[in-house]
């Protein structure tokens, strides 16, 4: 195989700048209602991108769990190594890829934990197995292997049996709020369009088109 040869032409969509809305959070509420639409899977995966001693960058999937004119809101330990590495520098990138629509939104701001009301909230709706696992996970640590994670789970089961859940302290949830939103839209021939928004004051956005 030769990897050179792997390429796709883009040519569903446009992206003009003179239709675009004022407020990009409206614009990514249109896009991500049509990957609901499109039946992407998993629409709300996004790659969460942290520098946490300002050198090493490191990437992972995690799952939007709501945006808003707020911010983008995932949850997470936050003893993990991105937990840690935003207690240590709070500044991230996310990005979303739907390839079925040949789009990208790549989003730059500011990372910080979520109130506490609200992560007990989101932890009360996960299912019962998810809510003992984040007891069971000391995410991130090297364990021995999986019957580690076996034991712990059986222990954690008998412990909560006939009774409620409760968010463990060390769980919860952050809220990015972007600084700067890209809109990217394939086309053919790799002329892209590409529209960057970036925040203006306190409610403003200044929106500019990027060469590709």
């Amino acid at each position: 195989m030769n990897l050179a040869d792997i390429r796709q032409e883009y040519k569903l969509a446009s992206l003009d700048e003179k239709e675009a809305p004022a407020n990009p959070l409206l614009l990514f509420d249109k896009w991500f209602k049509a990957a609901l639409h499109s039946e992407v899977t998993e629409a709300n995966a996004m790659c969460l991108s942290t520098a946490g001693d300002g050198q090493h960058p490191e990437s992972r999937i995690v799952l939007l769990k709501e945006f808003s004119s707020s911010g983008f809101q995932f949850y997470t330990n936050y003893h993990s190594d991105k937990g840690q590495a935003l207690a240590a520098n709070p500044y991230c990138s996310l990005n979303f890829f739907w390839p079925e629509l040949e789009r990208q939104v790549r989003i730059g701001g500011k990372a910080e934990k979520v109130d506490s009301a609200d992560s007990d909230a989101y932890f009360a709706t996960r299912p019962r197995g998810s809510q003992v696992g984040a007891w069971v996970s000391d995410q991130s640590q090297v364990i021995e292997g999986r019957n580690v994670l076996e034991q712990r789970l059986e222990e954690q089961m008998k412990r909560f049996e006939g009774q409620e859940v409760p968010r463990p302290p060390h769980w919860g949830g952050f809220l990015v709020i972007p600084s700067h939103i890209e809109f990217w839209q394939g086309r053919p021939n790799r002329l892209h369009d590409r529209l960057l928004y970036s925040r203006v004051g306190e409610d403003g956005w200044k929106l500019e088109r990027l060469a590709p």
